[in-house]
């Protein structure tokens, strides 16, 4: 879970391999972070980022190849460029570390079209050992991982996800009557520091002011402001001396700061993977703090609209796929000629790749593909795998929904959804201290267990209660059915 250690194993099994490891991180601020720490310690670190000059960028890479390094953070990004594969290609690499590992998958919560090129990237780098870490992923998020980084036979290792001193609950609203100004009350009058986390920037903006107004130390953080205003705000956060920061999701990926005491949420997050990772940046030191949802039903219509995704469509996949057929085989010349954003190329190759339609070349640059293929089967084929993950993305949504209206312990769905079962109600969230209902389904459908539903197919149960039933679907996704209506119509078979 987040703030148990995930840098330590990187940290610890890059030294015990020996030679150059690479740590592939998201975030500059987070490089630098965990670049610090080794350095503090005697270790032989550097990053390699957009910060950086041309000479020292030259004098980074070249440190790199001559064995000097012991570790060596950089962005996805970086890997993607010809020059830097070329000169790490003569270092001796002993560790590949992913972080965050959950940016690589289609079904994560925060793909990254880069993290889609790592597996490519490792390849061309001699397939060094790989490691990857994340703080949240779902069963389904774990095996595209496997995927997408081309692990082979990998050893899967998920710690205990719960944290105790997190007390979890719900207030719910209707229409959005006195919504905002609850939220602005409870943050006001909680233990400090906080975090409250806002799906739009002028959300924050608004509450930061209301913030100021009532005598709290407070600023907003989004990616509408300038990188130095990011920072600073960052620094005085870390540094106690903004008591709240109203943010979106930019805000708190490598933030380690202990003493969080509260975590708000002024709309649901995109999926309950994102609610765990942002949730988990309280409380990092032991001791209680409160995590707290302010939920209104018809907030989810935005989340919707934001999960949606891109939209790629057979035309233009068969678009794509005809023209590397036709011998527009290099990459940067095929996006000119679609005018195509580096979002939407990445993810068509990648989505055409998967289906078998066409091969990149280890760097990424240069198209091949059966020219006697289908076009528009291939293109079909590759659209039904984009829809599946939009699917999938509104699957989870409908988790976040189930969570925050569910009428039993909180904590024993939360940790369903991540295959993790609890035996016992928490007695640490609302629902329970309110004494709300704790049966379970009898077996064979208790959490765990495999499914079969005419409709939805194969499954496993991740949430047995009173009243409603919850499975993950290997093809369609999260779904919630009626507990009695499971029992009186047989809506579902146990397999092995």
């Amino acid at each position: 879970p987040t703030g148990a250690g995930k840098s330590a194993i990187y940290q610890l099994t890059g030294l015990l391999r020996g030679g150059l490891t690479l740590v592939v991180s998201p975030l500059i601020a987070l490089q630098l972070d965990q670049l610090g720490t080794l350095q503090e310690s005697g270790v032989t670190a550097a990053a390699l980022n957009s910060s950086l000059s041309a000479g020292e960028r030259k004098a980074v890479l070249q440190s790199a190849e001559n064995g000097e390094l012991e570790f060596l953070f950089l962005s996805p990004e970086q890997l993607a460029n010809a020059e830097v594969l070329s000169a790490l290609s003569n270092a001796n690499i002993g560790l590949f570390a992913v972080d965050e590992a959950h940016c690589v998958s289609y079904w994560g919560h925060d793909l990254r079209p880069d993290y889609l090129e790592l597996g490519r990237a490792r390849a061309a780098l001699g397939g060094a050992p790989c490691l990857a870490l994340t703080a949240t992923a779902s069963p389904p998020v774990r095996a595209d991982i496997i995927q997408q980084l081309a692990l082979t036979e990998p050893v899967l290792v998920a710690g205990g996800f719960d944290r105790p001193e997190l007390f979890l609950s719900v207030e719910t609203f209707l229409g959005g009557a006195g919504k905002e100004e609850r939220l602005i009350e409870a943050a006001a009058e909680a233990p400090k520091p906080g975090i409250i986390y806002a799906a739009t920037r002028r959300e924050t903006e608004k509450l930061t002011s209301a913030l100021k107004d009532k005598g709290v130390r407070a600023a907003a953080y989004h990616a509408g402001l300038s990188n130095g205003e990011r920072e600073r705000v960052q620094y005085q956060f870390l540094d106690d001396e903004l008591e709240v920061v109203a943010a979106t999701v930019a805000f708190g990926m490598g933030i380690d700061k202990p003493n969080v005491r509260f975590v708000y949420h002024a709309e649901p997050a995109d999926s309950l993977d994102s609610y765990y990772q942002e949730i988990g940046r309280a409380g990092r030191d032991g001791q209680n703090a409160d995590i707290k949802l302010f939920y209104d039903p018809e907030d989810l219509g935005l989340r919707r609209f934001m999960n949606a995704g891109l939209k790629l469509g057979p035309e233009l996949l068969e678009n794509l796929l005809t023209s590397v057929q036709d011998g527009v085989t290099d990459v940067t010349e095929l996006q000119t000629l679609l005018e195509l954003s580096d979002s939407k190329l990445t993810a068509a190759l990648s989505r055409l790749e998967a289906v078998g339609a066409l091969q990149l070349d280890p760097a990424g640059k240069q198209l091949e593909a059966d020219t006697g293929l289908d076009a528009e089967e291939a293109a079909e084929e590759a659209n039904e795998l984009q829809a599946a993950s939009r699917d999938f993305r509104h699957s989870t949504l409908q988790m976040m929904k189930t969570y925050a209206e569910i009428d039993t312990c909180r904590r024993r769905f939360l940790l369903g959804y991540f295959g993790e079962t609890l035996d016992e109600p928490c007695g640490r969230c609302d629902r329970c201290r309110a004494g709300a209902s704790t049966s379970t389904l009898e077996a064979p459908f208790s959490p765990g267990s495999r499914v079969q539903h005419a409709t939805f197919g194969v499954g496993e149960v991740t949430h047995a209660g009173a009243d409603k039933l919850t499975v993950l679907f290997d093809e369609s996704g999260y779904q919630t059915l009626s507990a009695e209506l499971v029992a009186e119509r047989s809506l579902l078979e146990r397999v092995s």
